[in-house]
C-alpha cells in the first residue's frame, strides 16, 4: 500500500457515511448470510453480503443513487447520462426516476435484450453505440451535448465510489471483527469504496479484490505501478471487463492489499456452491469475490472473511454449467 498515491479528489470515509444517510430511504439493507458447509470448504468463517438481493439486482444502485441525489437542482435539471451495458445502466435509470429526472443510457448494440428491457422498464432512454470504447465515449459526448445531461460515470466518480462503499459499511457494522474483506475488481468503484470504508472502520483488515485470470488488468496494474490495458481474454464475468481509471487506481494503490486471480472454472464452481449451499443466485461477476476464499487462495484459514456478492443478474437460460 502507498497512501502517498491517493488523489485529492478521492472520497473519504466521511463521504461514505454521508452517502449512506442519503441513500437509506431508497435501497435495501441486504442480509449477511453464512453457511457452515462453505466455512468447512474455505477453512474459515465466511460472511456473505448479499448485494445480489439489492434493488436492480446489484450494488450499483448504491453509487447511482448517491450520485443522483448529490446533484444540485441546476445540475439535475437536464437529467443524467452514462455509458453502460449492464448493472449501472439499470441502477442509474431507477435512481433518476426516483428523483424525477430523465436518464440517458448509452448501450453497445450487442447488449443483451434482457438488460435493455430492464433499463427501459426503469424509465431509461437508450441510445445505441458500437461495441467499443471509442464509440461509447463519442456517443455519450453527443448525448450530453444534445441534452445537457450530467455525466454519472459507472466508477470514475467520487460520489459513485462513496455510494458503493456503503455495502462494506453495513457489513462491518454487522460483523465488526472481520479479518478480511473481498469484493470483485473491475473498474474499481466497489473495491475502492470498500477499501476506504474497511480501512477506516478496522485499520488492520486485509482488503482483497477478486479478479478473473482472463481479465487481470487490475492485478497487472498494481504490480506494475501504473494502469495497464485491459486483457484480451474472454471471461464469463462480463461485468468485470472495465479498465481502472486514475481515480480508482490511486485508491487501490493506497488501500488494497492484494488482487487474487481466479480461473473460469473456479468462478463456475463458486456459483454452483453458492446456489447449492445457500440457495443464492449469484452472477459470475459476483461469484468472483467468493472464489478466492472457497479455493483457499488468500492465506486466511481460521479467519473471518467478509465477501460482497456484488450482483445476481444472471440469465438463467444461459447458464455457464
Amino acid at each position: 500500500m502507498n497512501a502517498t498515491s491517493l488523489r485529492m479528489d478521492a472520497p473519504n470515509f466521511e463521504a461514505i457515511v454521508a452517502a449512506h444517510q442519503r441513500i437509506v430511504p431508497y435501497i435495501h439493507r441486504t442480509p449477511v448470510v453464512t453457511s457452515a458447509s462453505l466455512d468447512e470448504i474455505a477453512g474459515a468463517r465466511l460472511f456473505f453480503k448479499c448485494e445480489n438481493l439489492q434493488r436492480t439486482g446489484s450494488f450499483k444502485i448504491r453509487g447511482a443513487t448517491n450520485a443522483v441525489f448529490s446533484l444540485t437542482d441546476e445540475e439535475a435539471r437536464h437529467g443524467v447520462v452514462a455509458p453502460s451495458s449492464g448493472n449501472h445502466a439499470a441502477a442509474l435509470a431507477l435512481a433518476a426516476r426516483w428523483r424525477g429526472i430523465p436518464a440517458y443510457i448509452v448501450m453497445p448494440s450487442n447488449s443483451s435484450a434482457a438488460k435493455m428491457r430492464a433499463v427501459e422498464n426503469y424509465g431509461g432512454r437508450i441510445t445505441l453505440c458500437e461495441p467499443n470504447m471509442a464509440s461509447r465515449e463519442a456517443t455519450c459526448a453527443e448525448v450530453m451535448k444534445k441534452t445537457g445531461a450530467h455525466l454519472v460515470h459507472p466508477y470514475n466518480d467520487a460520489r459513485v465510489i462513496a455510494g458503493q462503499g456503503t455495502a462494506a459499511l453495513e457489513l462491518l457494522e454487522e460483523v465488526g471483527d472481520l479479518d478480511v474483506v473481498i469484493t470483485p475488481a473491475s473498474g474499481g468503484g466497489l473495491l475502492s469504496g470498500t477499501s476506504i470504508a474497511a480501512k477506516n472502520m478496522r485499520p488492520g483488515i486485509r482488503v482483497i479484490g477478486g479478479e478473473p485470470s482472463n481479465a487481470d488488468d487490475a492485478y497487472r496494474s498494481l504490480a506494475a505501478g501504473k494502469i495497464q490495458p485491459a486483457a484480451k481474454g474472454e471471461t464469463m464475468a462480463d461485468g468485470l471487463r472495465a479498465e481502472l481509471c486514475p481515480l480508482t487506481f490511486s485508491i487501490l494503490q493506497s488501500f488494497v492489499d492484494e488482487i487474487s486471480l481466479v480461473s473460469e472454472e473456479e468462478i463456475t464452481a463458486a456459483m454452483l456452491l453458492l446456489w447449492e449451499r445457500t440457495k443464492l443466485v449469484v452472477e459470475p461477476s459476483g461469484a468472483v469475490s467468493a472464489a478466492p476464499a472457497l479455493n483457499r487462495r488468500i492465506r486466511a484459514e481460521g479467519k473471518k472473511i467478509g465477501i460482497v456478492l456484488s450482483g445476481g443478474n444472471l440469465d438463467l437460460r444461459k447458464l455457464p454449467f
